[in-house]
């Protein structure tokens, strides 16, 4: 019988896999899209794919790849970190950072402002790359 803690080492391990990470950046720009468009099925999809995700690819054979490393180096973040993924310090000031960001972008999407909708989900996709390769470069620098 499979353990939680086996369950969450095979999410982590699957996740790993780049093409989980690369797919999942296409996410947010769906899910405005579907807002936007009124495309319930579709973000409901969008949601349904992101928590499934992790699960749908075989652990990767070697952590070379940009996007693996970002999955291992989040992970080495949350059990390393003391402060937790959203306080005020760096880099984590990055990933708070990116709740309002999103937040208005669904909104604006909602609201059919679609230039707003698309630059507040640029900035949001922005921060969440610029706290990730923050991460990567911290892992790096540690293994």
């Amino acid at each position: 019988m499979r353990t939680l803690a086996d369950l969450e080492e095979t999410f982590w391990q699957r996740h790993a896999n780049p093409k989980s990470g690369w797919s999942r950046v296409l996410v947010l720009p769906v899910l405005l899209y579907a807002v936007y468009r009124r495309r319930w099925r579709l973000a409901v999809a969008a949601v349904a794919f992101t928590l499934l995700n992790p699960f749908l690819f075989s652990p990767p054979e070697t952590d070379d790849a940009w996007m693996t490393r970002v999955v291992l180096a989040e992970r080495w973040w949350t059990a390393e970190s003391d402060a937790g993924l959203f306080d005020a310090s760096y880099p984590n000031v990055l990933n708070l950072l990116n709740v309002p960001a999103s937040g208005y972008a669904l909104v604006a999407a909602a609201r059919r402002r679609p230039i707003r909708a698309a630059a507040a989900g640029a900035a949001s996709m922005l921060l969440k790359f610029w706290y990730v390769a923050e991460l990567v470069r911290r892992y790096d620098a540690e293994h």
